[in-house]
This record gives structure tokens, C-alpha cells and sequence, in this order.
């Protein structure tokens, strides 16, 4: 397990620690009007941290790639009229330069970013000499734990002891519900190995389209999280980017206002047999797995001296016609069932292979 035992909380002066965190705010910055309009109404409602992408990263050349410097004015400017703290997004060396002399309160490195070792190595390099600015990274586009983890020790190898991560989900080739998929047992395995890490979801960039922001951010809290990042516009569907997330202030509100945050220190002591029961059921569960691979082995053993292929097609799909049914006459979910199924069945071709390839 990686150390970081030496972190500071992430908090700001009139903020309640022991809620969650919220950073709110349009995912670009477009024009002096609708940052301060938005702003305005985000403070009206109660949220402290007013968030802006100053530099946008796209997809493709020829879009919107944000304003630029003036828009850190703007940023000042939100600072001075309403009291809220500011966070942007940071994507080289002149950014984090630029955006720590306008004052930028909080700092985030996107997940393009986070992809890349060079280009989180000239971010740390660029946060040395500035311990006391908080920075949050977000997971790699692709769902690599250890790449997440790597960027995040650049960053504190440079000092930063603010430093948090934020959960944004992971891209999936093809048409699917969410515009990137949670994988919620990714920030598990990160809590798991960082635990003093808190972790940020950002709703918006998880689902893509504003009516799950508020099942996918009751969720995370669900799951432990320690804030959300979602972003809000004063007239959405006339964002330069990212329009269909975005809300509005007073659909940030509501959406607010009706979450439960679950009590997190409760005694865990009657989980305790319960806890147990799991644990000899997992117990079981690798004692079947052993065997059923040990029988796996046989016969691709029987295979290899008959001369036989190694799939065999209408027995594999025999085998999950039937284990997915048998799933739902118990009560379990068909396409959970068929993922497990898919996994023992690919681990067996891949015993079987290697008896075929040892001579």
C-alpha cells in the first residue's frame, strides 16, 4: 500500500468539513456575463466553490478551446463579488503558473491529462514551491488504477499535501447509458490503497446527460464519497460545451437539497457476523473455482491427446444458455451471471492453451 501519511484536508474557511465538499460552475467559461450570472445564483443557493474551464481540452481541432487568460479575470472578479472560492482545470506548466498568480483556490488536472506520465510530471513540476494549493486529479480516461495512482505521486512528490481524486468514470467504445462508465470498484480499490485520499464524483462527466446527475451523485455518496463536482450553467442549452450535463442553479439546488448523505462513523460491530458469513461464503467460492479449474485442466488434457479443438462452440454456448436462466430462477441478475461466466470460461481456455503449448 502506497504511504501518505503526511496529507492535509482539503478545506476552506466557512466551509462545514464535515459535509461534503461541492464545486459547482459551468464547464467553460464563455463570456464575463455568464460567469458572474451563474456565480451569482450558485452563491445564492449556497455553494461555496465556484469551478470554470479557463483551457479546454477537445477531441477534435476547430472547437471552442476556451478563453484563456481573460477568463481568470473573470474568475477574480467572481471572488470579489461573491466570496466563493475559484477552481480551474490545469493542463500544462503555464497553466498552473497562471492560474495560481490570478488566485485560483483549487486546482484540477482532467482526465486526458492524467493519461499522460510527461504531462503530470510538468504539472508537478510547475506546483513545486506551492504546498498550500489544493489539487484534485481525475482518473485516466481509460480505467487504469495505476496509472491514476502515478499521476497522483507525481503530484504529491512535489510537495502538494492538499491532494485529492476525482471520479469522473471511464470511456467505453460504443453506445452505453452513461457518457463514461463509473466502474465504482476502480475508486474502491483506490480508496483501499490510498485511504487518506479523498475522492471527488463528478456526476457530469459520468453520466452526460443532466437527468442522471441526481441518481449518480446519490449513488457516490452512497459509496463513501467526499464531494461532488457538477457542472451548472445560467442557460444550459446554450453552452459552448457539454450542454446536455449541465444544469441549471436552481436544478443543482433541488438536486442538492434532496440527497442523503449517510452517517460514515456509525459501529460496525453488528456488520461483524455478517461480515463473516461473507467472508466463509468468498471462502467457498475459491475452493469451487479451484476445482472446477482442476477438472478445466483434465480435460484439456483429454483434449490435447485426442486431438480435439480447444472451444468448442455449442458447448459453451449450452453452458451459458443454461447457467444464465438457472441465474434468474434465484433471484440473480442474467447479465451479472453471464460476466461471471464469460471470466471462468476465458480463464479455462487459457489453461487448456497453455497444456496445448507445452509439448
Amino acid at each position: 500500500m502506497e504511504q501518505f501519511n503526511d496529507l492535509q484536508p482539503i478545506t476552506f474557511p466557512g466551509i462545514d468539513p464535515n459535509k461534503p465538499l461541492i464545486i459547482a460552475g459551468p464547464c467553460s467559461a464563455e463570456s464575463e456575463e455568464q460567469v458572474l450570472n451563474t456565480a451569482r445564483q450558485l452563491a445564492h443557493h449556497g455553494v461555496k466553490i465556484f469551478r470554470a474551464g479557463i483551457w479546454k481540452p477537445r477531441t477534435k481541432p476547430g472547437g471552442f478551446e476556451g478563453v484563456g487568460l481573460k477568463g481568470l479575470l473573470w474568475m477574480h472578479q467572481v471572488k470579489k463579488e461573491t466570496g466563493m472560492y475559484t477552481a480551474t482545470e490545469v493542463a500544462t506548466h503555464d497553466h498552473v503558473k497562471a492560474a495560481i498568480e490570478a488566485g485560483i483556490d483549487l486546482l484540477w488536472i482532467g482526465a486526458r491529462t492524467a493519461a499522460n506520465p510527461f504531462a503530470m510530471q510538468e504539472i508537478a513540476d510547475a506546483l513545486r514551491g506551492h504546498e498550500d494549493v489544493p489539487v484534485l486529479v481525475k482518473n485516466p480516461v481509460n480505467p487504469d488504477l495505476e496509472l491514476w495512482i502515478g499521476g497522483i505521486q507525481r503530484i504529491y512528490n512535489a510537495g502538494i499535501r492538499k491532494l485529492g481524486a476525482i471520479h469522473r468514470g471511464f470511456s467505453a467504445y460504443g453506445k452505453h447509458l452513461f457518457r463514461n462508465e463509473p466502474q465504482w470498484h476502480i475508486p474502491v480499490e483506490l480508496h483501499r490503497r490510498l485511504p487518506d485520499i479523498p475522492i471527488i464524483c463528478d456526476p457530469s462527466h459520468m453520466g452526460g446527460q443532466r437527468e442522471l446527475i441526481s441518481p449518480i451523485a446519490q449513488q457516490s455518496l452512497d459509496m463513501g464519497v467526499d464531494g461532488l463536482m457538477i457542472e451548472c450553467h445560467c442557460e444550459p442549452d446554450s453552452a459552448w460545451s457539454d450542454k446536455n450535463q449541465q444544469l441549471t442553479p436552481e436544478q443543482l439546488s433541488v438536486i442538492l437539497n434532496a440527497l442523503v448523505v449517510r452517517e460514515h462513523h456509525v459501529s460496525t460491530e453488528n456488520l461483524a457476523s455478517l461480515r463473516q458469513q461473507i467472508d466463509r461464503c468468498d471462502n467457498e467460492l475459491l475452493e469451487i473455482l479451484a476445482k472446477r479449474m482442476r477438472i478445466s485442466r483434465e480435460i484439456g488434457t483429454y483434449k490435447k491427446e485426442h486431438n480435439m479443438q480447444i472451444v468448442q462452440a455449442n458447448r459453451y454456448d449450452e453452458i451459458m444458455e443454461r447457467r444464465i436462466a438457472q441465474a434468474e430462477k434465484i433471484g440473480l441478475n442474467p447479465e451479472f451471471m453471464k460476466e461471471v461466466m464469460q471470466a471462468i470460461h476465458e480463464e479455462s481456455v487459457h489453461l487448456q492453451i497453455s497444456l496445448f503449448e507445452n509439448k
